[in-house]
């Protein structure tokens, strides 16, 4: 019979007082730094605490004050390094203000979502940043999932009800056109994937009106596979879309990735034979060869004007709502060239 893992109990402010020769009262006046307590008594209880290897429980303070001062972030996909950067800029304004974050994955699935927003508020969180799941209603805050609690929607607007943080996508995809238009490309098609959320309909009506400015055709959106690993063997479908596009403008670095690899498979040469640009430069876009064209989006930005709001919401709750919405960047590498002026048939290399 397997014997069961030894449970250590937890050092307590009581074992602490016991070791220190102190009451409990004095003990956790040490803890909270009180200028009540005489250098020698201090000195006693820093001994102990060193000595048994004590943790301050601050949860359990937190709770006694009301407050646990975490914060939540939902997301909707843990995969894409997007989103960590986001964390990361969400992290640096809140660590300074000592909240913690409490991250979840929503897997863009509303059900999920809701679950994940109920236990936040049952583990007593001070508010919550999140990346809404596609689908997510306007009316959603009727489902009082989170009460009062103070929300922040992050990179895709639901209701002007809540503060909302993100970028102008439609921007982005404007200075592509205008760029991409500028080296004397007129076939251009714009490689998406994903699912319906403000951010891809803003995109995609970037695409069309930079498009129609330009008397081009702003229906040429082509849907591509999820999986970074299905996308290469579907980079053929553009020339059956658009026999002769010269130019593609990808919704994501992840589709920029899959296509640059498929083009090759092709025996056409990225940033010669055709022209890519990928959207939200974090895929890592310069370290390819050739390197990648992208939109900057500037996710640990974004997660510090967030973490900002947050911030801000926590300390005037009844504050009207904000809409903060950030430039993007174009960064222009290797990866477009002119239109050629003689188009080479796609060949498999294979």
């Amino acid at each position: 019979m397997a014997k069961s893992p030894e449970i250590h109990r937890q050092v307590t402010l009581i074992d602490v007082a016991n070791e220190a020769g102190v009451s409990r009262a004095t003990a956790s006046l040490v803890i909270r730094e009180s200028p009540l307590v005489s250098s020698e008594t201090r000195k006693k209880v820093e001994a102990a605490i060193e000595k048994l290897g004590y943790v301050r429980n601050l949860t359990a303070a937190r709770l006694r004050a009301g407050q646990s001062r975490v914060v939540g972030l939902v997301v909707p996909n843990l995969s894409n390094p997007f989103f960590s950067r986001l964390l990361a800029g969400i992290e640096e304004i809140l660590d300074e203000a000592g909240l913690a974050v409490l991250l979840a994955n929503s897997h863009d699935d509303l059900g999920r979502q809701h679950d994940v927003l109920r236990r936040m508020r049952e583990h007593g969180v001070n508010g919550v940043i999140v990346c809404p799941a596609a689908g997510t209603q306007e009316n959603w805050l009727a489902e009082n999932v989170l009460g009062p609690m103070p929300i922040v929607q992050v990179l895709r607007h639901v209701t002007d009800q809540l503060d909302y943080v993100g970028v102008d996508y439609g921007l982005g995809v404007r200075q592509t056109i205008n760029y991409l238009v500028g080296l004397g490309h007129s076939q251009i098609v714009f490689a998406v994937h994903g699912a319906m959320h403000s951010a891809y309909r803003e995109r995609v009506a970037g695409f069309s009106a930079a498009m129609e400015e330009h008397s081009l055709s702003g229906d040429s959106l082509l849907v591509m596979p999820m999986r970074l690993t299905d996308i290469p063997a579907a980079t053929k479908s553009i020339f059956e879309f658009s026999p002769n596009c010269t130019a593609t403008l990808c919704f994501n670095d992840v589709i920029a990735i899959g296509l640059s690899a498929g083009l090759y498979d092709l025996g056409l040469t990225v940033g010669r034979d055709h022209s890519l640009v990928g959207f939200d430069d974090v895929h890592n876009g310069e370290i390819i060869r050739p390197a990648i064209t992208s939109v900057a989006t500037h996710p640990t930005e974004i997660g510090r004007m967030a973490g900002i709001r947050m911030l801000e919401r926590l300390q005037q709750p009844t504050e009207a709502a904000r809409r903060v919405v950030l430039k993007p960047e174009l960064m222009i590498r290797k990866s477009c060239t002119t239109a050629p002026a003689v188009l080479r048939e796609p060949q498999s290399r294979r």
